[in-house]
């Protein structure tokens, strides 16, 4: 997935902010009302020190004596208003993009998210997204309020002199413009190396916490902790290059308030001299800038700002734009018509391959010349050994993968240009991988259908051979699930998903490897439950499994071996057929043998202990 900046993605992601134009400009106004403040409190405080230097009567200073404290009080006040203003523009529109992000992904796309990793997933709709909400707070308000309080203070020091007044001019531009263009054009591929290295950043931390013990056990794990190094070092290295020209910009910034308070001087002296401007106001003329600049020291991260949300924006609008099925190139995501439904809706819907090639995004054939056909009341069961593309034949099937060639059909529609509800509705997916929420079990089981009862819940837990697991739960269905079910086993997480799985509505079920981490016992009886699905006309079933055992049942089995469907037809027919499927039968009656006499032997020491 391309995240190169598309042109105007800056543009395109605010107009996602949707955010309220009377808020922005209520925020515009206590900002700049706040830094006004800043600058009157300076401008009154060089007169009224200058003036009480005179020693007048006490009451000529009070009026100013006064304002000192009302500017003083009201800097707080209203900056601290102008923060809840913008925040509340930034966090509603953060809102809003989250919402938009989430239901276009919904209803885009199903093989738009398989190129992604989680945790560049976890990136993009997390920090991306506040990146791009920070526009607003850091980027754009801060550019507005130094607009309006340059030209206020411009136009109130000229009132006082205007050759002051017209350096100041200068000197704002140079600080509010030439400062921030460096900061920007020095930051803006800085900015995008910073983006892509942190999301490599947190998808490879992501993946260390999640999947620990599987990396270890694969000796993995040092190549993904050097992995995760060297995207630090990657996001160090950016950060660094940005720092120069961030340096520079706060240097030129600095030089400006220089630049303007020697201008005063040079021109407000002669002035005094020559009785053209009051000694007291020459104080006011060259104090002022100090606190004018205010403003302005801002802009250069507030342009550093704007590129990092700009790389960031580009990241979501790939993410929107490969995920959303209506757009055509040069349309923006989601503004072209209809895209085409199947023909019999959802009732009975036909899942068809037809001489498909599965394949990763990297562009490895797993599998080619695929013929399949799914419909309720019809279970297909596709077995193999293991890294002879089951998972990938799945991931395929249900939209997950883009066929490399051939053509995957729900009701004679191409099953990628469907949105994800419209897939969701006929086709439900448990692969190895589903997610278990950190929640209670009666809620990961309304991941599938919001409205399944607790009485549902028990009954089909219960037909996936949970029924003891739910009994011994401390608080039933209401028992908290740790994230991604750390809480309990590998054959427990699974049937969970299986569970949901029953209990969705969609008419056809994919289902990857449901007897993995089970004895064969249990393994047998899950596989006979979801052959059951199509035996009695509810779904069409389609089994990835290494088991054959329990496939006596199916309608249909097709055997793969060397990328290949080397065989495909009942049970009994494989068996006799097939020397790799008899193999492979008599391994898993052997297993058990074992497993059976280890288990007979436990017992007898067992027994032999407690005599």
């Amino acid at each position: 997935m391309s995240t190169r900046e598309p042109r105007g993605a800056l543009r395109r992601a605010v107009r996602l902010l949707d955010v309220d134009l009377r808020r922005v400009a209520l925020a515009t106004l206590l900002g700049t009302l706040a830094l006004g403040c800043a600058v009157a409190l300076a401008a009154v405080s060089a007169w009224l020190i200058a003036r009480a230097s005179q020693m007048p009567p006490v009451l000529q200073l009070s009026v100013a004596t006064v304002a000192v404290r009302a500017f003083g009080i009201g800097r707080g006040v209203l900056r601290y208003l102008e923060r809840l203003v913008s925040h509340d523009v930034a966090l509603r529109g953060m809102t809003n993009v989250r919402t938009t992000l989430y239901e276009r992904l919904a209803a885009g796309r199903t093989a738009a998210l398989a190129g992604v990793r989680r945790g560049d997933l976890l990136a993009r709709v997390g920090a991306d997204v506040d990146t791009v909400g920070d526009v607003v707070v850091r980027g754009l308000l801060p550019a507005a309020v130094a607009v309006c309080l340059g030209v206020g203070t411009v136009v109130a020091m000229c009132a006082f002199w205007v050759p002051a007044g017209l350096a100041l001019a200068g000197c704002l531009l140079l600080a509010g413009v030439v400062a921030p263009a460096l900061a920007a054009r020095a930051s803006r591929t800085t900015e995008q190396r910073a983006a892509d290295a942190r999301a490599d950043l947190s998808a490879t931390a992501l993946g260390l916490l999640d999947d620990a013990g599987p990396l270890a056990v694969a000796g993995r794990a040092a190549t993904e902790r050097a992995a995760l190094t060297a995207a630090h070092a990657r996001v160090t290295v950016a950060a660094d290059a940005g720092a120069r020209p961030a340096a520079v910009a706060a240097a030129v910034g600095q030089l400006a308030v220089g630049l303007a308070v020697l201008a005063a001087l040079v021109t407000g002296v002669p002035a005094v001299g020559a009785g053209l401007l009051a000694p007291v106001e020459l104080a006011v003329v060259v104090l002022t800038p100090l606190a004018a600049f205010e403003a302005t020291s801002l802009l250069p991260s507030a342009a550093i700002q704007v590129q990092r949300s700009r790389a960031a924006a580009a990241r979501i609008l790939a993410l929107l734009d490969d995920a959303d099925v209506h757009a055509r190139p040069g349309e923006p995501a989601g503004s072209a018509g209809a895209a085409p439904t199947p023909d019999a809706g959802t009732a009975d819907p036909v899942l068809r391959a037809d001489g498909v090639t599965c394949a990763w995004p990297d562009g490895r054939d797993v599998l080619r010349r695929l013929d399949l056909t799914l419909r309720r009341g019809r279970s297909v069961a596709v077995a193999g050994p293991s890294g002879t593309g089951k998972t990938t034949t799945l991931l395929t099937l249900a939209g997950l993968l883009p066929p490399r060639a051939g053509g995957v059909t729900l009701d004679g529609v191409d099953l990628d240009t469907l949105a994800r509800d419209e897939v969701a509705a006929a086709v439900v997916a448990v692969t190895e991988d589903a997610h278990v929420f950190g929640t209670t079990v009666l809620e990961n089981l309304r991941v599938a259908r919001g409205d399944v009862t607790p009485a549902e819940a028990r009954a089909t837990l219960d037909r996936v051979g949970l029924g003891p697991w739910l009994a011994g739960l401390p608080d039933g269905l209401d028992t908290l699930v740790g994230p991604d079910a750390r809480t309990v086993s590998g054959g427990e997480r699974r049937r969970l998903l299986l569970a949901r799985a029953l209990l969705a509505p969609a008419p056809l079920l994919l289902v990857d490897e449901p007897a993995e981490h089970l004895d064969a016992a249990t393994a047998d009886r899950l596989v006979g439950t979801l052959l059951d699905e199509a035996r009695t006309g509810r779904r069409g079933v389609l089994l990835i499994t290494h088991r054959v055992s329990a496939l006596a049942g199916a309608d249909e089995v097709l055997w793969l071996e060397d990328g290949e469907v080397a065989a495909r037809g009942s049970h009994d027919d494989l068996l006799a057929r097939v020397p790799g499927y008899r193999v492979a039968l008599d391994s898993e009656q052997g297993d058990a043998g074992e497993g059976d006499g280890a288990r007979s032997r436990v017992g007898q020491v067992g027994g032999a202990t407690h005599g």
